[in-house]
């Protein structure tokens, strides 16, 4: 049986447009937040993300803790603090337990540049920061809790922006509060694919079987015994899991697209197990 290939569909128009909105938030602040999947801590990152940012100082969230294994995690925070130089803190969906340490690195982070204008002859404002990501790694989330943990919305700012909305999380910081999506520009494939099984892509750009058969492969070689267990079968294959289910369609023949979605959901969920996809570069 031929393989089925996966290929991710992108649209240069769309790049385009967010690369440009994405420039133009920019320019309003002092201080990046970039929010990445912990399931995926490298390929939920743009490939030239510094490049992208400027000279913008940067502090990184590797969200969605939850769904991975803590002890991997742990390694991976040491790995991008080594490869970025970057401050990395841990954020989970369901916790505000890290909500001061970003509140308080963000600040630091920024006060070289407060400092800077001062110097200058103006006074001290706060900070202004940003949260920046691929799509669905949890900015909003962020967001919200970062304003929730303040009540003062303090609107347009004069000489910045009529249309932005900024909220004071203390009085040393503000946050724009809509997000910065970074432009999931992909020539790897393979990293795309990923972005896909963590839903990072538009359903729209890809097929959900050869992308359910290339998550059920990549897991296979670090994770066979758990997918063997959780599904109860011998085979890691959408077949074997179709027929372990009896979703059988006319002809007696697996049901695999709706297995391909069931399997996507399972892991987007967490039910397959707590996994890292990404490999340490060699």
């Amino acid at each position: 049986m031929k393989k089925d290939k996966v290929h991710i569909h992108w649209y240069p128009g769309h790049i385009a447009k967010a690369e440009r909105q994405l420039k133009e938030k920019l320019n309003l602040v002092d201080v990046v937040i970039e929010v990445r999947d912990s399931r995926i801590p490298l390929s939920s990152s743009y490939n030239n993300i510094e490049k992208l940012l400027g000279d913008k100082p940067r502090l990184l969230l590797l969200n969605k803790a939850d769904l991975v294994d803590k002890s991997e995690l742990a390694e991976w925070c040491e790995y991008l603090k080594k490869t970025t130089g970057c401050t990395v803190i841990v954020t989970e969906a369901k916790s505000n337990n890290e909500l001061s340490a970003v509140i308080k690195s963000a600040s630091e982070l920024a006060e070289p540049k407060i400092q800077a204008l001062m110097a200058k002859g103006l006074l001290r404002r706060p900070a202004r920061a940003m949260v920046v990501g691929m799509p669905n790694v949890g900015k909003s989330s962020v967001i919200n809790k970062l304003t929730k943990s303040s009540k003062t919305k303090i609107g347009a700012k004069a000489g910045v922006t009529r249309q932005q909305q900024w909220v004071r999380i203390n009085t040393k910081l503000e946050l724009l509060d809509t997000p910065g999506i970074i432009p999931t520009r992909q020539d790897d494939q393979l990293q795309a694919t990923k972005l896909a099984f963590v839903s990072s892509v538009s359903e729209n750009a890809y097929s959900p079987e050869p992308v359910a058969k290339a998550l059920l492969e990549m897991l296979s070689y670090k994770y066979k015994d758990e997918l063997k267990s959780h599904y109860k079968i011998e085979e890691c294959s959408l077949e074997a899991i179709a027929i372990s289910r009896k979703w059988i369609i006319k002809g007696e023949s697996p049901d695999t697209e709706r297995t391909a979605i069931y399997v996507l959901k399972d892991f987007r969920e967490g039910r397959l197990g707590k996994f890292i996809l990404d490999e340490f570069p060699e």
